[in-house]
C-alpha cells in the first residue's frame, strides 16, 4: 500500500509542480503587466467574495466529503450505487450553488462595498465588474469537485492534476492577450479565470470521471440517501470557517488596510510559498486521502494510523528544505519570479520579508494536510471544523490589528502562526490516540538540519548579491549555488543523525534508478 501512495504523490506531486510553474509564469505576468499596483490589488480582490461563497457551500471540502462515500461504495461493488450517489449530490448541490451565484451577482455591489470599504470610492465600480465576471466559475468548481472526487476514489490522478495547469494557463492567456489588444488592467486575467474553470475544472474533470465509470443516473429519487449522508459529512465543514481554508479570502481582505499596493505583495509571496506547499504538502495530503479512506472502509486501523504517520514524517523532512531555502534565498527568488516590467527593486525588497515570513509555515501545511485528511478519512468531521473555527475566532481580531499596525508584514506573520497553530493541534489531536514519538523525532531532525542548510543559503546570498535584490542571471546563479549547497548541508546532517526517513528517501531513489544496493 506504502509504495502504491507513493506512486500516487508522485503524480500528484509531478503535476502540481508542473501547475506551480505555470503559476510562477502567471504572477511573472501580473507583476510585469500589473505590478504592485491597485490594478494588481483590485485582480486579487476580485476573487474575495467568490471565493468566500464557495467556502460557505463546503467547496473547498467537497471532494473530501464525497471520497468516503464513493470510496464505501466502491469497496463494497456497488459501482452503480456509486454513480446515483453522485446524481443525487451533484443535483442538489449544483442547484444550490447556482442560486446563491445567482444572488450574490445581483447584490454584487452592495456586498462589494461593504467588504472593501477601504478600497477607493472611484475604483469600486470597476471592483464589482470585476467580481460579477468571477462569480460564476464557482459553479463549474462546485461541479468539478464532486468529478474529481469520483477519480480520486478510483485512485486516478493524472486528469485531476489538469485542472489547475488548465486553470493558470487561460488566466495567463486571457491577460496576455487583453493587454496585446491594448486593453490594460486585470479584467482579461478575470475572464481568463472563468474560462479555465469552465475547461479546466469542469469540463475535463466530468470527461475523467467519466472515464472511470460515472454516468448519470436518471431516474435517482431527489430524496436518495447519500444527499442526507452528503450534508451529515458535509454540514460541519459549511457551518464551521477554517482559518486554514479561509487563508487566501483574509490576505485579500485584510490586506485593503495595509498600504496600496500590499495586498499584491502579499499574494506574490504566497504564491512564491505555495509552490513548495503544493509540490510537498498538498501532494502528500491528496494522493494519501483515497488511502486511508478505503483502509479505515476496511477496518485496517492499525495500518491506516501507521500511514498517517509515515506521511507526515516523510512530508516534514522534505518540507524542512524547502523552508531553509525559502527563508535564506527569499530575495533572490522574488527577484527571479518578478522582477521585470511594472515591478522593480524595491517591489522586490518588499515583498521578499513577507515570503520569507510565510516560509516558515511550509511545514506546518505538511503536517496539517495529512491529519486533517485523516480525520476526514474516517468521517470525524466536527473536530477539525471546530478547531479550525476556534482558531478563525483568534485569527480574525489578529489579523485586522497586525495589518493596522504592522501593514503586510503582519498579515503573512498571522497566517503563519495560525498555520503553526492549526497544525500543532490537530497532530496533538490525531495522536492522543497513537504515540507522536517518531513524528516528535522527524520534526527535531528536520529543524536541526534546516539551521545549517539555511545558513549556507544565506550565506551564498550575501556574498553574490551583497543583499540587494539581483538581476535575473545573478539571482539564477545564486538560487542554483545556495540551493545545492543547503541541499548538501541538509543531507550531510540528516545522513549524520540517521534518519530514517532520508534512508527511505535514499532508498527508494535508488530502487528507482536499479542500484542493486
Amino acid at each position: 500500500m506504502s509504495g502504491t501512495m507513493g506512486r500516487a504523490a508522485l503524480v500528484v506531486s509531478g503535476g502540481i509542480l508542473f501547475s506551480r510553474v505555470l503559476g510562477f509564469v502567471r504572477e511573472m505576468v501580473l507583476a510585469a503587466l500589473l505590478g504592485r499596483t491597485i490594478e494588481a490589488d483590485l485582480y486579487q480582490a476580485a476573487f474575495t467574495i467568490p471565493d468566500f461563497l464557495f467556502f460557505l457551500m463546503a467547496g473547498g471540502y467537497l471532494t473530501l466529503t464525497f471520497v468516503p462515500i464513493v470510496s464505501r461504495h466502491l469497496a463494497a461493488g456497488e459501482e452503480d450505487e456509486a454513480n446515483r450517489s453522485f446524481t443525487a449530490i451533484a443535483r442538489v448541490v449544483g442547484g444550490l450553488m447556482l442560486a446563491a451565484t445567482a444572488v450574490t451577482t445581483i447584490w454584487a455591489r452592495p456586498l462589494t462595498e461593504r467588504v472593501f470599504s477601504d478600497i477607493p470610492a472611484e475604483r469600486l465600480p470597476q471592483l464589482v465588474d470585476l467580481v460579477r465576471i468571477v462569480l460564476p466559475a464557482q459553479f463549474f468548481f462546485v461541479l468539478g469537485s464532486l468529478c474529481t472526487a469520483v477519480q480520486y476514489a478510483h485512485r486516478k490522478f493524472l486528469i485531476p492534476t489538469l485542472a489547475p495547469i488548465v486553470y493558470n494557463i487561460a488566466i495567463i492567456a486571457g491577460g496576455t492577450i487583453s493587454h496585446l489588444l491594448g486593453r490594460t488592467g486585470p479584467q482579461g486575467f478575470v475572464l481568463g479565470a472563468l474560462g479555465g474553470a469552465i475547461v479546466g475544472n469542469f469540463g475535463l474533470q466530468w470527461w475523467g470521471a467519466r472515464r472511470v465509470g460515472l454516468r448519470w443516473q436518471r431516474g435517482t429519487p431527489l430524496r436518495h440517501p447519500a444527499v442526507g449522508e452528503y450534508f451529515a459529512l458535509a454540514l460541519p465543514l459549511m457551518i464551521g470557517q477554517s482559518a486554514v481554508g479561509l487563508d487566501e479570502v483574509f490576505f485579500r481582505y485584510f490586506g485593503q488596510f495595509a498600504a496600496s499596493g500590499d495586498i499584491a505583495a502579499l499574494n506574490y509571496a504566497r504564491r512564491l510559498q505555495m509552490v513548495p506547499v503544493g509540490v510537498i504538502a498538498q501532494a502528500v495530503g491528496v494522493a494519501s486521502y483515497p488511502f486511508l479512506a478505503r483502509l479505515f472502509a476496511e477496518g485496517r486501523l492499525e495500518e491506516m494510523r501507521a500511514q498517517v504517520s509515515q506521511a507526515v514524517r516523510s512530508g516534514l523532512v522534505v518540507s524542512g528544505l524547502a523552508t531553509a531555502g525559502v527563508i535564506a534565498l527569499s530575495t533572490p527568488l522574488v527577484a527571479v519570479a518578478y522582477q521585470r516590467g511594472s515591478f522593480d527593486a524595491s517591489d522586490t525588497a518588499a515583498t521578499a520579508p513577507l515570503l520569507a515570513i510565510y516560509g516558515l509555515a511550509i511545514p506546518m501545511w505538511t503536517a496539517h494536510q495529512v491529519y486533517t485528511r485523516a480525520f476526514y478519512a474516517q468521517r470525524r468531521m466536527w473536530l477539525p471544523v471546530v478547531v479550525g473555527t476556534a482558531i478563525t475566532i483568534v485569527a480574525l481580531p489578529t489579523y485586522y490589528f497586525a495589518a493596522t499596525s504592522f501593514a503586510a508584514v503582519g498579515v503573512a506573520a498571522t497566517s503563519t502562526a495560525v498555520m503553526a497553530a492549526y497544525a500543532i493541534v490537530m497532530g496533538w489531536l490525531w495522536h492522543r490516540e497513537g504515540s507522536a514519538t517518531e513524528v516528535a523525532r522527524s520534526a527535531g531532525q528536520t529543524l536541526v538540519a534546516a539551521v545549517p542548510a539555511a545558513a549556507v543559503a544565506w550565506g551564498v546570498a550575501r556574498a553574490v548579491t551583497g543583499g540587494e535584490p539581483p538581476d535575473t542571471s545573478t539571482g539564477i546563479v545564486t538560487l542554483v549555488a545556495g540551493g545545492v549547497l543547503a541541499a548538501g548541508a541538509y543531507w550531510a546532517v540528516l545522513r549524520a543523525m540517521s534518519s530514517p526517513e532520508l534512508a527511505a528517501i535514499s532508498k527508494r531513489w535508488r530502487r528507482q534508478k536499479g542500484s542493486p544496493r
